[in-house]
């Protein structure tokens, strides 16, 4: 049987909170834009009713953030190799940036088509991915990163914004990374994050680092969330800081597991329980981005040698 409050819950889904008008054939109800407590049935309601709703919808919509920010991403922020379709390692040197396509392939990968498929056949080297020719310059890198920013592809609009960042040319990188981080990237995110932190083509502003690390932190970037348990951490709000650890833990990120076991050694700050699970879960998360292949690349002197030398080859020319 329906309780009261659940009666009165769905009667206010199907009227306008402002002029009680039911949703009808020709009448239907929008939600607000930040909760999911009231509908309208035009603008002018939704405005008219703001000042009533105002309180309740912000507490609401920081409930819902909340629900968000605490679920645990189903991967990291790197995602999935595009061709072994293995979860890339959060270590970024482990994974190769496609600057012709934008995609991010992993060394093992990248290993098997220099080294196996081009060099013992002798083919022309291409991309891994979508096969278009090696580029041997820095100027044809580069171009081939600002035809994807043209495509607003948020992998290379994030990179020429590290580039600059990387010049100290602060100002052009804070609009590079709002934009890829606009287009949903997590990277430019964290990186927007750094900027407000520490001043650098901005003004410092806290609330908006802690904004950047939010968003990052919900798209599964583990530094993100660990500097936010680091912030938690410094407000003596230890239980917040545990969950954060926790959750990064799990996408595999060593630092909040060596926090975490620092939390456990104090006593109190995370449970037995609780710390053996995420010893288990990052261990998983780390066995999952393993493989022979990525493996033989770490191994090989050889393919270490041919990165390398391919590096110098581009910024010679």
């Amino acid at each position: 049987m329906m309780s009261a409050e659940n009666i009165e819950a769905d009667a206010a889904d199907m009227c306008c909170a402002s002029c009680g008008k039911s949703e009808l054939d020709d009448i239907k109800l929008m939600g607000c834009d930040d909760c999911d407590l009231v509908r309208y049935c035009s603008d002018e309601c939704k405005e008219d009713h703001l000042p009533q709703h105002q309180t309740n919808c912000k507490e609401r919509a920081a409930e819902l953030r909340d629900k968000i920010l605490f679920t645990q991403p189903e991967s990291s922020h790197m995602g999935d190799c595009p061709i072994c379709f293995l979860p890339l390692p959060l270590d970024h040197q482990k994974s190769v940036l496609q600057s012709c396509c934008g995609n991010t392939i992993c060394i093992g990968c990248d290993y098997a088509n220099k080294l196996v498929r081009e060099r013992e056949t002798r083919l022309q080297q291409t991309c891994p991915f979508c096969r278009h020719p090696t580029s041997t310059t820095l100027a044809e890198t580069n171009k081939n990163k600002m035809k994807r920013v043209e495509k607003n592809d948020p992998n290379a609009i994030r990179e020429i914004g590290m580039k600059h960042h990387n010049n100290e040319d602060y100002e052009r990188a804070f609009e590079y990374l709002t934009k890829a981080a606009e287009l949903g990237d997590a990277s430019a995110h964290y990186l927007l994050s750094l900027l407000y932190r520490k001043g650098e083509g901005v003004e410092k502003d806290e609330e908006k680092e802690v904004y950047h690390l939010v968003e990052a932190a919900i798209a599964g970037h583990p530094e993100a969330r660990y500097n936010l348990a680091l912030k938690e951490g410094r407000y003596k709000r230890f239980d917040t800081a545990v969950k954060h650890f926790i959750i990064a833990a799990n996408l595999g990120s060593d630092e909040s597991i060596q926090a975490l076991k620092e939390c456990y050694k104090r006593g109190g700050l995370v449970s037995k329980e609780d710390f053996a699970a995420a010893l288990r879960a990052h261990q998983a998360a780390v066995d999952a981005t393993k493989s022979p292949q990525r493996d033989a690349a770490e191994a090989s002197e050889e393919f270490r040698a041919f990165q390398q030398q391919t590096f110098r080859k581009i910024h010679k020319n």
